[in-house]
């Protein structure tokens, strides 16, 4: 394993972590794979807004593992899964810091889907 380095959020590349204050679903070929109200938006830098939904609030009997994993110097190491759907399995449609890094703790326990592969509705409260 290589030494990776671990950086810290700054003014040149902040990243916040609040509550959405809203419900938020998530479907996958037109079908809901998560349904929360405890979502968390983070923000970073310029990239635009992330739902983090508790991993707890997604149907779990839909995911698949993946072997893909990426590294973030900001959050860590995340891991994939598919969405398995009545219409075929959606290879990495979710990402996931299972051992997030401090500044950004609070989304352990929370997964992340790519827009490109879900549909993500955010109803402000």
């Amino acid at each position: 394993m290589t030494d990776r380095s671990i950086l810290q959020p700054t003014v040149d590349h902040p990243i916040t972590i609040e509550p959405t204050g809203g419900r938020v679903t998530v479907r996958v070929n037109g079908e809901l794979i998560a349904d929360t109200r405890e979502a968390l938006t983070l923000r970073e830098s310029t990239y635009p807004a992330v739902q983090y939904v508790p991993l707890r609030d997604v149907a779990g009997d839909r995911l698949v593992p993946s072997n893909t994993a990426t590294y973030c110097p900001f959050k860590g190491d995340a891991g994939y899964y598919h969405v398995a759907t009545q219409d075929g399995v959606v290879d990495d449609v979710i990402w996931e810091y299972r051992e997030p890094y401090p500044a950004v703790s609070a989304i352990g326990g929370h997964v992340a889907f790519y827009p490109q592969k879900a549909d993500i509705l955010v109803e402000q409260a």
